[in-house]
């Protein structure tokens, strides 16, 4: 009996919280007295209270979390931190049309979690996932209205988006600005065509699946987050300052202007850019649920200033889901609604503001004594930059709305039925607005500044200022439904799914008016009936362009198999049947097969007895994608329009006539690829990752070619023809490196390789398309000058131009002629080499999170190496014998003035683009015990962008890789800040 007694006083409860490395409660954990049967589970705020005495062992478990041990010491609570591994096996992914276990699927997919994307005044989805993902190549400006270049296992096509296709919530095509980076529950990254090809026609460039957060059964959730930043430019072009210039002209017995040398001494970089640029934003959101039912509602507004004056972002997202269950729970009712408006300004002629912020010479003033704005006009092309932004307007807003409402049917035998319908509306009202300043330019050679690879073109801006105002809607309807088998008999496993999608699109629905000669200058863009355009001479209103408004339709059947045999050995088959109207009416219909297999060998009787492997799966899948983003319900088709004027019985007439010719057996684009992979973990689950070596192949690119104007009066047509190869492997791995309840330190590394070949341009009907030159900047006395070329046998970017050579004996700089011969007279495209590739060999992305106590943090570099990069800013200021006209780099210090070519685009200027950026560091706290009513309090500081290493000498090594131009550095580059922030995060 005193045994008993004595027993029962040692005994004592203990309490705590367990949350997961990212200090958010972890609800569901299973907290179990060892040796005993006495256990509890943790609450929706992560706390747990059981009984146990002082020497006991708490064994912690839960889904998606490793298990880990604590000894019950003299303390009463217990702060308890878990590790996840992102590759569990009880993670479960979206794969389209339903879900599956990771466990049991043979595809390539890579999933993160909310708290495993990047920190920080972020907007853009593709920045969320920069550096997370492997194969996921993302590059992004500092400015806040130009969505990142994402590309994943290397460009896909030379004709359309590049980019992967976005499915949010099960909505098909839903735009990116409609998810607030607060709401974002998981994303998984949909890589190999067996994961992809049961969307057919969007998943040749990838899918990305974005589920946003749901509401849990339990009481009203609240939660609160906000961050307020500060960011900074964290670097500039080295120009010359006033004393340098004074001295390299007086070196070489040159001098300035009097019209320029005001005795100023001026950072035109920094004069257009803010002090600082101020970003905040706020979440709330409230949740909650029943065992029938749950519901979330949460609003976002976002306020992002640009570091360049004038530029700015604000954005307010209202999101709603309710899910409802009915009929004994057999039926399921979803209603999604979310609605984003945003309000950009741009800088006005955003591209010429940056290229003239680094021509401007530093002698000259801002303004005059006057307070007016200093300008020379004696130079042509030569423009105050601070007045471009000054004297004009530039602002888009949109509103993004989609609605989706979901049925779900349990039906007898295994079956259910599902129905998504959905409505996505996306309106833009844009107006830009020059004042009557803008006028003095119009005889200055007012040239655009547009990106590569187009070429520039003159700008004119009316007379008493010119306006124009443009307001456009697209609309899309799907309608998908499905029904899904999901049967289990014996060791076997069966997941069928059959389903039908229809969607209509229509874009461009709306108007465009330009005006010019307005009453005054205060009217902006708002008033354009104060004009009078029609007393300028020869002024033409322009209304948008051609064939702007476009209604297409895409209809699919589809299909998937899932089977398993005890979970160990896996097969996948679908295939997808898919119909648009945007091809020629001989090749609408196109089918997109699919099949992968997978073998859990860790599952075999011969690995039940090791303990080195807790996970190892081998995964093959091939499969067929289609690409039919990009092209236009026009496309195919026959197209008369204005085609100029000619002269007749003394009369100058208008001329009418084909514009494009039909191609009636345009089809689709369609990508193959190949993949195996390789799933694993050591050390019981402590170490897991993951290996992919894939082969993408894409035919029928789809291409414009040269054609004998007698047979097609255009000249030309748009038919198949290309093809482009990605070859690359990919590495995963995540660690546990300690795991204890004081201190836990989790590493993930992921690397990826891709080498992109453009194996064909041609098509044996038509002339051309091979050996295409492009991407020409035009810098002064470089007319026709071009950079890069579209080869087959050679990568999309691949840099064509001189090599040079050094200089001769003269000084002047000197380049291998076509015969090997050293010229200073090159001739453009004739004495051209190939020289190098912008596309990087390797990308790289490196994450560590360590937690001590309640204290967390997490630190993030990303790296890029191999790529070349094309420094066109740097060229075009690399000009000393005109340095008093505009201002020149400081390393131009020790070139010679006699050098005629020394600003030549040659090898000269093609430079390392690798770098290592340390990306994001955060710094968080997590305090406890705060009552009945706060669940969470938590506080973190952020810096992003805190150092790069690199090589380079422009601004930043992160030039954009989408597009026909990756890798050009031309002189507009946005540039990028380094920012502090400071956040929190309240749950009540």
């Amino acid at each position: 009996m005193s045994i008993s007694v004595l027993f029962a006083q040692n005994q004592k409860t203990i309490s705590g919280i367990v949350t997961g490395s990212s200090g958010k409660p972890a609800e569901g954990i299973t907290i179990n007295l060892k040796g005993t049967k006495r256990f509890t589970t943790s609450k929706q705020d992560g706390s747990f209270s059981i009984t146990a005495a002082r020497g006991d062992v708490l064994i912690f478990s839960g889904l998606s979390f490793k298990t880990m041990e604590i000894v019950i010491t003299d303390k009463d609570i217990y702060q308890v931190v878990m590790s996840e591994t992102s590759t569990s096996l009880g993670d479960v992914v979206v794969v389209g049309y339903g879900t599956s276990s990771r466990k049991t699927i043979s595809s390539s997919i890579y999933s993160l979690k909310a708290e495993d994307m990047n920190k920080g005044a972020i907007t853009d989805i593709g920045q969320l996932l920069q550096g997370k993902v492997p194969g996921l190549n993302i590059t992004a400006s500092g400015d806040p209205n130009r969505p990142a270049a994402v590309i994943l296992r290397g460009a896909s096509t030379i004709n359309s988006s590049q980019s992967p296709y976005y499915v949010i919530d099960g909505v098909p095509g839903a735009d990116i600005s409609l998810v607030s980076p607060d709401d974002i529950a998981t994303v998984d990254v949909l890589k190999d065509a067996a994961a992809t090809a049961i969307y057919g026609n969007r998943a040749a460039n990838g899918l990305i699946m974005i589920t946003t957060k749901r509401g849990k059964k339990g009481s009203p959730t609240i939660n609160y987050n906000s961050y307020v930043g500060v960011e900074k430019v964290s670097n500039k072009l080295d120009m010359m300052d006033s004393a340098q210039l004074r001295s390299f002209l007086r070196k070489n017995n040159m001098g300035l202007s009097p019209n320029d040398d005001l005795g100023a001494n001026t950072d035109w970089q920094a004069a257009i850019e803010r002090n600082q640029a101020i970003s905040h934003s706020e979440n709330m959101s409230m949740s909650g649920g029943t065992d029938h039912g749950n519901y979330i509602a949460s609003i976002t507004y976002t306020n992002k200033e640009g570091i360049i004056q004038s530029s700015n972002l604000s954005r307010l997202i209202a999101h709603l889901a309710i899910q409802q269950y009915a009929i004994n729970d057999k039926v399921k009712i979803g209603l999604n609604l979310t609605n984003s408006i945003s309000n950009a300004n741009n800088v006005p002629n955003r591209n010429v503001v940056l290229q003239q912020s680094i021509l401007h010479l530093p002698v000259s003033p801002i303004r005059n004594t006057d307070g007016s704005f200093f300008e020379n006009f004696n130079n042509t092309g030569y423009f105050n930059p601070v007045a471009l932004i000054d004297h004009a307007q530039d602002n888009t807003k949109f509103n993004n709305l989609v609605g989706d409402f979901t049925v779900e049917v349990k039906l007898p035998f295994g079956l259910k039925y599902n129905l998504n319908a959905s409505y996505q509306r996306s309106s833009y009202l844009h107006g830009e607005f020059y004042d009557s300043y803008y006028a003095k330019y119009n005889s200055a050679n007012f040239y655009s500044n547009p990106e590569p690879p187009a070429t520039h073109s003159l700008l004119n801006f009316g007379s008493n200022g010119s306006a124009l105002r443009s307001s456009y809607q697209n609309e899309t309807t799907t309608i998908e439904d499905y029904l899904t088998w999901d049967k289990k008999f014996g060791g076997h496993g069966i997941n069928l799914v059959a389903g039908y999608s229809w969607q209509q699109n229509s874009s461009g629905d709306g108007f465009q008016a330009t005006t010019t000669n307005l009453a005054v200058d205060n009217i902006g863009f708002y008033n354009l009936a104060l004009s009078n355009y029609t007393a300028v001479t020869g002024y033409v209103v322009n209304f948008g362009a051609d064939g702007i408004y476009n209604k297409t339709k895409f209809i699919s059947d589809f299909a998937r198999l899932n089977y398993n045999y005890k979970e160990k050995y896996l097969l996948q088959a679908s295939i997808r049947r898919d119909g648009s109207s945007v091809f020629g009416t001989n090749n609408q219909w196109g089918y997109f097969p699919s099949v992968g297999a997978a073998w859990r060998i860790i599952k075999e009787a011969f690995m039940q007895n090791q303990h080195l492997f807790s996970d190892l799966k081998l995964r093959l899948s091939y499969g067929v994608t289609g690409n039919a983003t990009g092209f236009s319900a026009y496309t195919a088709q026959f197209i008369s329009g204005a085609l100029g004027t000619y002269y007749y019985n003394g009369t100058t007439e208008a001329a009418y006539g084909p514009t494009q010719a039909e191609n009636a057996n345009l089809k689709w684009e369609k990508t193959a690829t190949k993949n195996i992979g390789l799933d694993f973990g050591f050390l019981k689950g402590n170490i897991t990752g993951s290996i992919d070596v894939y082969d993408k192949n894409t035919t029928g690119m789809i291409y414009s070619y040269s054609v004998d104007p007698i047979l097609i009066p255009t000249g030309s047509i748009v038919a198949n023809g290309g093809s482009m190869n990605n070859k690359g492997i990919e590495l995963s791995l995540n660690a546990n490196v300690v795991n204890h309840n004081v201190f836990s330190w989790t590493t993930g590394i992921n690397l990826a390789h891709n080498k992109n070949e453009i194996t064909s341009l041609s098509n044996p009907l038509f002339t051309g398309g091979d050996s295409i030159r492009l991407t020409q900047p035009d810098g002064g006395g470089q007319t026709g000058s071009t950079l890069q070329i579209l080869k087959a046998g050679k990568p999309l970017g691949q840099f064509f131009t001189l090599q040079y050579a050094g200089k001769n004996s003269s000084g002047v700089s000197q380049y291998v002629a076509a015969d090997g011969t050293l010229t200073t007279t090159p001739t453009i495209g004739t004495d051209y080499h190939y020289a190098g590739s912008p596309q990087p060999k390797l990308i790289a992305g490196w994450t560590n999170t360590f937690r001590y106590k309640n204290f967390d943090l997490n630190v993030f570099l990303r790296g890029s190496f191999g790529g070349k990069i094309f420094n066109v800013a740097k060229a075009d200021l690399f000009r000393p014998s005109t340095a008093q006209y505009t201002n020149i780099l400081a390393d131009v210090a020790n070139e010679s003035i006699n050098d005629v070519n020394s600003f030549k685009y040659s090898t000269r200027f093609i430079e390392s683009g690798s770098f290592v950026r340390l990306d994001n560091a955060t710094l968080g706290y997590n305090f406890t015990h705060l009552g009945n009513y706060v669940k969470r309090f938590r506080i973190y500081a952020t810096v992003n962008n805190l150092f790069v290493i690199t090589k380079y000498d422009g601004i930043d090594p992160e030039i954009n890789q989408g597009g026909n131009a990756p890798g050009i550095d031309s002189d507009n580059f946005y540039p990028k800040t380094r920012t502090v922030l400071l956040g929190l995060n309240i749950n009540l």
